[in-house]
């Protein structure tokens, strides 16, 4: 059927915003937005249950637009359907402040779900927020009238495709039969290079059946009808995520560049504007930003449909409350993500019959304790279950037939694990973990990024910290990883001492809910710290403290480790306090929360005149900002080696030896 004349000039609108957002620019990509312009349409007037005026609203479907860099698309979209984003905004796209940045922002645009750009991570987002979706439906819905009830909508690129992270979760989502999860395949055939047939002749569809999706084919994504009839027969297959590969022609309507890789990257042109503007029949071709009143009051019918179906939710939710009390201020309470009250009781305390394990041990011994009373913890393990200490007794595994169930198994799947779990934080009301050895912390990294780009609140449970894993040799042994790991700005990275620091580890973890936190923890047995003895473990939450001072005085030297090699200067304290040289022994648990403390705090910590020595079964770089130049780093710049642990330590230097010979020669004041 033919689009109406309302309809098509509903469509070009958002072209021509994209066209002249870009051009005003003079950066950016008009392509994509061009050509998916009906699609949006549709999507966000006809098909996606939304509120503008609520873009919190608990039960909305969801929308990812994983090609972030058709950023146009998304912003014109929100700004006609009725967000808070105006069209001033949309006239400051990729300017310094603006609420319009370059690739789509969580928290900076009204009704942007995910930080998009980097590809593929968008479809691994949104497969997280199908899992959330469903298992919450599955711990809350109770009779006819289910109170989270709602689709994941994404559109990805061929570029999304290419990435491995998308095999990665579209094989996760098929095989868990996330039913609420739809995604659009922008097959348009082109990227910066040329054609896509340069390097990508993968057949989509067939991929993702194998995959187990549902899928379905839209031949041209002008054809409105098309769309409604793909819409329906993937929400009506419940038990498979759909995906609709949907050919478009990047810049369409553009008279030179239609089809071309010269729509995909740069702006038109102002004369190849005005020539598109008038092949598309624009009221107004000479005009930037024109919209028409007509095409924005269509628009605006989402927002009128949006606020019915929210206030329908709502008195559904009131009914829900009366129905089941309780049910109903738990799930407030976790989409609020508030953790519930005196949860910090159930962590364990460690003594010195049950201290002296592998702080991977002692974390399953604290996540045990927790589970039963923080109901929103959910995950599990990239395959590593056993090894990484995520195994939970009480737990049953998450599956299409139990999605109330709280342990994942991920599979050997780091960067997919690692995208889904910032998928379901940013749904809410669930807080993800995963767990993977430390090394694989490499192939986690972008979703790492994202994840601390977007505050969210996911844990990394990364096992098997160092050389201290010892046969496996150096592929398995961690060297430059955590100082990798602490370079990312808003990521907090624990590596607990002993099993008193990991129990206040998880505190840590569990209530620092602006950001992700990384458990660093250790394969081989620690040795027990007597804190009646030592310095109070609840020194985790400020990053570092005073472990052991020096006796008799002042301390001549500061000796600094954080993890498995507290224990060697602990030991090097003893050795030096017997030959004169007072020695302190500073826990460094974790550094960017320390750096977070006042310079009061840290100075008396590390006192400004004193020397300091630092060890770490690590790279040796991220330690010098706290070493300073008149100190010595004790690390690894090297790789690792297949023996026992103890063998590689001593080859390697980290000893107790060592860091006694560092402290002697750099101590302020040396025994007679």
């Amino acid at each position: 059927m033919p689009v109406s004349e309302l309809d098509l000039l509903s469509i070009n609108v958002v072209r021509t915003l994209s066209m002249d957002a870009v051009q005003k620019a003079n950066s950016g990509h008009p392509g994509t937005p061009m050509a998916l312009a009906p699609l949006a349409y549709a999507l966000f007037t006809r098909h996606m249950k939304h509120d503008p005026s609520d873009p919190h609203w608990p039960d909305r479907d969801r929308f990812v637009l994983s090609c972030g860099h058709a950023s146009m698309l998304l912003y014109s979209a929100l700004h006609l359907s009725g967000y808070d984003l105006t069209l001033d905004d949309l006239k400051q796209f990729r300017q310094w402040g603006s609420r319009t940045p370059g690739h789509p922002e969580y928290t900076h645009t009204p009704g942007v779900e995910t930080t998009t750009g980097p590809l593929g991570q968008g479809v691994g987002n949104a497969v997280g927020m199908a899992v959330a979706e469903a298992h919450l439906a599955a711990t809350f819905n109770r009779g006819s009238q289910p109170i989270v009830d709602h689709h994941t909508f994404f559109i990805c690129s061929d570029g999304d495709l290419m990435e491995g992270i998308s095999h990665e979760v579209a094989s996760f989502a098929g095989h868990f039969k996330l039913g609420k999860l739809i995604g659009f395949y922008d097959d348009n055939k082109i990227t910066i290079d040329g054609s896509t047939d340069l390097t990508y002749t993968d057949d989509a569809g067939k991929r993702f059946e194998s995959y187990g999706w549902q899928v379905l084919h839209l031949a041209d994504v002008n054809d409105l009808d098309a769309i409604d009839r793909v819409v329906a027969e993937a929400k009506a297959d419940t038990s498979r995520p759909t995906m609709i590969v949907t050919r478009t022609f990047i810049g369409f309507g553009s008279p030179a560049k239609q089809g071309t890789a010269a729509a995909h990257g740069e702006p038109l042109g102002a004369d190849e504007i005005v020539a598109t503007k008038q092949a598309l029949g624009w009221p107004k071709p000479n005009a930037a930003f024109f919209i028409p009143d007509e095409a924005l009051a269509n628009w605006r019918t989402a927002k009128e449909k949006g606020a019915a179906a929210s206030a329908a939710w709502q008195r559904n939710m009131d009914s829900y409350t009366m129905a089941n009390p309780a049910l109903a201020k738990e799930l407030r309470r976790r989409l609020a993500s508030e953790l519930p009250a005196g949860w910090e009781k159930v962590v364990p305390t460690f003594t010195k019959d049950n201290g002296s394990v592998a702080s991977r041990a002692a974390s399953n011994v604290v996540l045990n304790a927790l589970v039963p009373i923080i109901p929103e913890l959910i995950g599990g393990s990239a395959d590593l279950t056993p090894s990484n200490g995520t195994a939970v007794k009480t737990w049953r595994s998450f599956a299409p037939s139990d999605y109330g169930a709280r342990y994942m198994h991920f599979g050997i799947r780091e960067h997919g694990m690692g995208s889904i779990m910032t998928g379901m934080a940013l749904h809410k009301g669930v807080v993800p973990f995963g767990g993977t050895f430390l090394i694989f912390s490499d192939y986690m990294r972008p979703a790492i990024r994202l994840a601390s780009i977007m505050k969210q609140h996911v844990i990394y449970i990364y096992t098997h910290d160092s050389i201290g894993l010892g046969e496996d040799g150096p592929t398995h042994q961690p060297v430059e990883q955590l100082s990798a790991l602490r370079a990312i700005p808003g990521l907090t990275v624990i590596r607990p001492a002993d099993a008193s620091e990991t129990a206040e580890a998880w505190k840590v973890a569990l209530r620092h809910s602006n950001g992700p936190v990384c458990l660093v923890l250790t394969r081989q047995k620690l040795g027990y710290i007597d804190r009646k003895e030592y310095g109070s473990a609840e020194g985790v939450a400020k990053g570092a403290y005073v472990l052991a001072d020096s006796a008799g005085g002042e301390p001549h030297v500061v000796l600094m480790s954080s993890g498995s090699e507290v224990a060697l200067i602990m030991a090097a304290r003893e050795k030096l306090q017997a030959s004169g040289v007072r020695a302190r022994v500073v826990s460094m648990a974790s550094h960017e929360l320390f750096a977070e403390q006042s310079k009061e705090y840290r100075d008396s910590v590390l006192p400004v005149d004193v020397p300091r020595v630092s060890i770490e079964a690590a790279h040796s770089m991220s330690w010098y900002r706290w070493v300073g130049s008149n100190g010595v780093v004790i690390g690894i710049d090297r790789y690792g080696a297949s023996a026992p642990f103890e063998t590689i330590y001593s080859e390697l230097g980290l000893t107790v030896e060592k860091v006694v010979e560092a402290a002697r020669g750099v101590a302020v004041a040396q025994p007679a």
